[in-house]
């Protein structure tokens, strides 16, 4: 079972950038799909970004797209999550999550309760 420790959350203001990270232990890191998630006070978690394990696809939720940009270093079995142009609404408790599949699978993460192993997430605040 892989475990993840997220880092990098924090304050930033709204056209702010931050990056987050995403290290992975006690699992062969190149062979998870890895994807971010977060969740807002009062609200489901939602999909932020995904990579395949080669770190050839990556996948985006609507709401991120052309901000946010998902990479990851398998030599140092970390994901990142670069955030620019912050706005409000991105603020949210982020979730680094790793499975066994498709990238594409992301949206199971979301379903099945055993399908992703999980982290135990970074508050980011993005000040209007």
């Amino acid at each position: 079972q892989v475990q993840l420790v997220e880092s990098g959350g924090g304050l930033a203001q709204a056209g702010g950038s931050l990056r987050l990270s995403c290290l992975a232990s006690g699992g062969t890191f190149s062979t998870y799909s890895m994807g971010w998630f977060r969740q807002a006070p009062g609200k489901e978690r939602d999909f932020v970004a995904a990579i395949s394990w080669s770190a050839g696809n990556t996948y985006y939720g609507d709401s991120v797209k052309g901000r946010f940009t998902i990479s990851r270093d398998n030599a140092k079995n970390t994901v990142y999550l670069q955030m620019n142009s912050l706005k409000f609404e991105d603020t949210a408790v982020y979730y680094c999550a790793a499975w066994e599949s498709w990238g594409s699978s992301w949206y199971h993460a979301l379903s099945q309760p055993d399908f992703a192993s999980w982290g135990q997430g970074t508050q980011v605040t993005v000040s209007s």
